[in-house]
């Protein structure tokens, strides 16, 4: 059997890409494009915008968590942490990879108790949450202790201005071969330049319009 096709995983996923689809958020209309772009970018005040966009959906493709399934998949994957939970659909898609591989752990976290709370909801649904553990905080504080010694995937798909510094968090724990997969990385020139470094450990390119998938060489 394939977790990720078979239920209660594929029903509650094609039911929570449909939840997405039809959701607003009227906070979003309170932003001008100039606030948007300002907060977004901010190292600082992203709490206030990502806090202020509690009930916003920002989840994953349904392409982009298919992806995530197969890198960690063909990868052997046991260990995987994620910057930027959301409502646990990335989540979903790396915890049936992991329980297709045999077991493992994701590290996830997430500032927004709303979130994580309907995150942890459909992480039992699935029958996934025994692979998860959800770091309810922001992942400067979070993701900066008790890490595995080894870890086989990072995503980065939170507070894009913070790419950079979560990278740096978890990147002496990236074991030789581990995979990085920034969702939206080209809102965070930062987070490009330090992986693309031509004299860098990284092999880096851009993937499907909106992904940088880079590897650790050494």
């Amino acid at each position: 059997m394939i977790t990720l096709t078979s239920d209660p995983v594929a029903p509650l996923l094609n039911r929570l890409f449909a939840e997405a689809d039809a959701a607003t958020s009227p906070a979003i209309r309170s932003f001008t494009s100039e606030e948007r772009t300002a907060l977004t970018g901010s190292k600082t005040q992203y709490l206030d915008l990502y806090g202020r966009l509690k009930d916003l959906w920002l989840p994953v493709s349904r392409e982009t968590g298919e992806l995530l399934y197969m890198l960690v998949r063909a990868i052997g994957a046991r260990t995987v942490v994620e910057f930027g939970t959301s409502f646990g659909i990335s989540s979903l898609y790396i915890a049936a990879a992991l329980r297709d591989n045999g077991g493992g752990r994701l590290i996830s976290s997430e500032f927004e108790p709303g979130k994580i709370a309907r995150a942890q909801q459909n992480l039992e649904e699935a029958s996934l949450a025994d692979l998860v553990e959800i770091r309810a905080g922001d992942a400067m504080e979070t993701l900066a202790r008790d890490l595995p010694e080894a870890v086989d995937l990072l995503l980065l798909d939170g507070a894009k201005a913070l790419y950079p510094d979560v990278f740096n968090l978890v990147e002496e724990k990236l074991r030789k071969g581990a995979l990085i997969l920034a969702d939206d990385a080209e809102m965070c020139p930062e987070y490009l330049e330090r992986i693309r470094a031509s004299k860098g450990p990284y092999l880096s390119l851009p993937f499907a319009g909106d992904i940088e998938l880079s590897i650790k060489l050494s």
